[in-house]
């Protein structure tokens, strides 16, 4: 025990061995007594209590002596300015207002509905009117029973009676001088009334024709029983049925969240803090929109896994309940939007694209679909290439059909479809395209493979003409609008759409080629003015490669199974920020996140256009086309020749070559070849080798040979097999 240093007058004893007991440390250690004598007696403890102690304390050496800190900031009040700066302004006017489609479809149901409602109750007036006669006598009774109620306050009697029944006499009587003036003051105007209206039938009986007399009296009759019948049978029925969606509000929203199962929530719940909302829950087109704060631990990702159990709390369909996250603010931000109907069932807008004579610019944003409040989705064509991942049946290859109309309604484009499912999906566009290929048969891929060297050897062409053009003309070194339009640079967009493309990158003899070309199609075509566009139920590595996936910049990802495939389509960490294709239903078909447009992924619904009505559209598009002679390759009836697209002429060159022969003259060659394959090389000549030589990098030069015939030797054009064998090794 610690006490303060003894005073002066303060008596301590003191033992032999020099401790001292009383004002000072008293030491006592185990083992430290000689004999029990020497252990502090009784006297000795109450001294030590007697001691004059003024502050004392126990201290346990071994321990550290720790002080008490304090790591809370201190509340720092933000000043007006920085209150001001961090504030979130709200829209000036409705949403509605400041779009001009959302505007005219609303001003265009309302006048659909005014005719709708005048059309149904004008047919019905033959039957209105009688029922309305025959229901005027009870209306007039029930108003008779009515007025007579009134003038009489019978509301009063059971006040009356009830002070008669109490004998309560002065009560009674003041009641009942009160209800003889209310009587007295009412039945005034109603006896005017009645005068009034037999002076009124008098004098249309005495100076009215009979037929006029009647007309008033079954119009009034008319009246009297439309607006008298019972509330619960009118005369008119509702020309339409409406079901109103309820007010979204903040306890519906505890109550669904709670239901959810998430442990944070429940807690949350539980100890009485709730759920956060940073701001009103408002009316967003048609449906509800609620900006949630969650529980801390709590992500948005959590809520959307349970969106079908979300919907059931809400007690509102699957389709009309769409959360989303924001991840901007924070992971635990979530945002429930609440649809009135069914995304999925609701009536989309008519496509404008689909109007007869529509064209449109790649250049410029196109109409793609609707998002949740149907207001339209714009996505952009050039710059770009994209892919489609869905499981099947969920609207890929209508969605790829979609983008190959937009692109055809451009008619400056040329096409590219293929169909490697083999069902024809496609076909509409046929008219339009310069290469369409349908089904996978050996043939089929052959004729891709050509079409797709001859695109990469288009791809390097181009890349000479912009390198080539002067920087005023083209000054960011990609192809533009003008550029586009001029025919004789021939940089007109070229739009590429593959339906099933793991069929191209599995293939096992021409694979490895499609990949190769398709990588370079998706790294340098976008600022060439070509696109290329995939579509397939699994984007892995082999269904689209690595090189490729990486560099599109447009996807569109509707139903799929998990988060792996989630991410192949929409991109890494996806699914982590709560943007998960996995929670549509199988009922959500073309609905889907669209990444391209904007930064974040979009919920968007493709617009769907039957067999038929693609058909319409694209001979729509082939018309503009022949208007500006722009209708070539397939569409124009031409055919890849797959025997002279398979011909190899530098291989077969190389194999006209005897052993031990070095060099060899045009002429020469030309002979040889023609005895290889007569139907192929039997009309050629040295130009017409040059020529076919000429994309290997291979010119005949002047080389020293002896004629066959003769055996003299002279110098003619001809070609060394080293330069034809370094040709074949640079394709490698």
């Amino acid at each position: 025990m610690n006490t303060p240093n003894p005073t002066p007058d303060t008596t301590s004893d003191e033992r032999p061995d020099g401790r001292v007991v009383n004002g000072n440390v008293v030491e006592f250690k185990p083992g430290t007594a000689r004999a029990p004598e020497e252990i502090p007696t009784p006297r000795d403890t109450a001294a030590v209590v007697r001691s004059d102690v003024v502050d004392a304390a126990i201290v346990d050496e071994s321990e550290p002596v720790t002080s008490t800190v304090t790591v809370d900031p201190k509340d720092v009040k933000k000043s007006w300015w920085e209150t001001v700066s961090d504030a979130k302004a709200r829209p000036l006017v409705a949403s509605w207002l400041l779009s001009a489609e959302e505007f005219k479809s609303r001003a265009k149901f309302l006048v659909q509905l005014a005719g709708h409602q005048t059309a149904f109750h004008a047919l019905r007036v033959p039957v209105y009117v009688p029922s309305a006669l025959l229901k005027a006598p009870g209306a007039l009774c029930r108003g008779t029973v009515r007025v007579h109620r009134w003038v009489f306050d019978a509301e009063s009697k059971p006040v009356r009676m009830d002070a008669r029944d109490r004998a309560d006499v002065n009560e009674y009587m003041r009641l009942r001088e009160a209800r003889n003036e209310t009587v007295r003051r009412r039945s005034a105007p109603v006896m005017v009334g009645v005068l009034v209206l037999i002076g009124i039938v008098y004098l249309a009986i005495t100076y009215v024709t009979p037929f006029w007399n009647w007309t008033i009296l079954i119009t009034a009759m008319t009246l009297v029983g439309w607006f008298g019948a019972p509330k619960d049978k009118p005369v008119a029925g509702r020309a339409v049925d409406s079901a109103k969606a309820p007010k979204l509000t903040s306890s519906m929203i505890e109550d669904a969240l709670g239901a959810l199962g998430i442990a944070g929530i429940n807690q949350a719940l539980a100890k009485g803090k709730g759920i956060g909302f940073p701001s009103p829950i408002v009316r967003d087109g048609p449906g509800w929109r609620a900006d949630i704060d969650l529980p801390p631990g709590v992500t948005a990702g959590d809520v959307i896994d349970r969106r079908e159990r979300l919907s059931s709390g809400l007690r509102r369909q699957l389709g009309c309940v769409w959360p989303e996250g924001d991840p901007t603010i924070h992971e635990g931000r979530l945002i429930i939007w609440v649809g009135d109907k069914d995304m999925s069932t609701t009536k989309q807008a008519p496509w404008p694209l689909a109007r007869p004579g529509a064209t449109v610019d790649l250049f410029k944003p196109q109409p793609f679909g609707t998002d949740q409040r149907g207001r339209w989705v714009p996505i952009t064509l050039m710059f770009a290439s994209g892919a489609i991942g869905a499981i099947p049946r969920m609207g890929k290859t209508v969605s790829l059909r979609e983008i190959l109309l937009i692109a055809a309604l451009d008619p400056r484009s040329v096409l590219y479809a293929y169909d490697l499912k083999g069902t024809g999906d496609l076909s509409a566009l046929a008219q339009v395209c310069h290469g369409y290929g349908v089904g996978d048969d050996p043939e089929d891929i052959e004729t891709a493979v050509v079409e797709l060297r001859a695109l990469r050897e288009e791809l390097r062409r181009r890349a000479k003409v912009i390198r080539n053009l002067p920087e005023d003309v083209c000054p960011d070194n990609k192809v533009t609008p003008a550029l586009a339009s001029r025919k004789d640079l021939g940089l007109a967009p070229i739009i590429i759409g593959v339906d099933e493309c793991q069929v191209w990158f599995e293939h096992p003899d021409h694979g490895d080629e499609l990949r190769e070309i398709c990588t370079d199609l998706v790294k340098r075509g976008p600022a060439l003015g070509i696109g290329l566009f995939l579509a397939t139920q699994r984007p892995d590595a082999k269904a689209i490669p690595t090189d490729i996936s990486a560099n599109l910049s447009i996807r569109y990802c509707l139903k799929v199974m998990g988060q792996t495939e989630n991410d192949m389509v929409l991109g890494t960490s996806q699914y982590k920020n709560g943007i998960r294709a996995t929670t549509f239903a199988w009922s959500d078909k073309g609905i889907g996140y669209l990444r391209g447009e904007g930064s974040d992924a979009q919920i968007t619904r493709s617009v769907y256009q039957d067999g038929p009505t693609a058909k319409r559209i694209a001979a729509g598009a082939r018309k503009q086309r022949e208007a500006l002679g722009n209708i070539t390759g397939y569409a124009a009836g031409e055919e890849v020749d797959l025997d002279t697209a398979r011909l190899d002429t530098l291989a077969d060159v190389l194999s006209v070559f005897a052993k031990g022969e070095e060099k060899l003259w045009s002429d020469v060659i030309v002979s040889r070849l023609a005895e290889l394959r007569p139907s192929t090389y039997g009309k050629w000549n040295p130009a017409a080798l040059a020529t076919a030589l000429k994309p290997d990098g291979v010119k005949p030069g002047q080389v020293w040979a002896a004629d066959p015939e003769t055996g003299k030797g002279s110098n003619r054009n001809g070609y060394t097999r080293d330069a034809l064998t370094k040709a074949r090794d640079n394709r490698k």
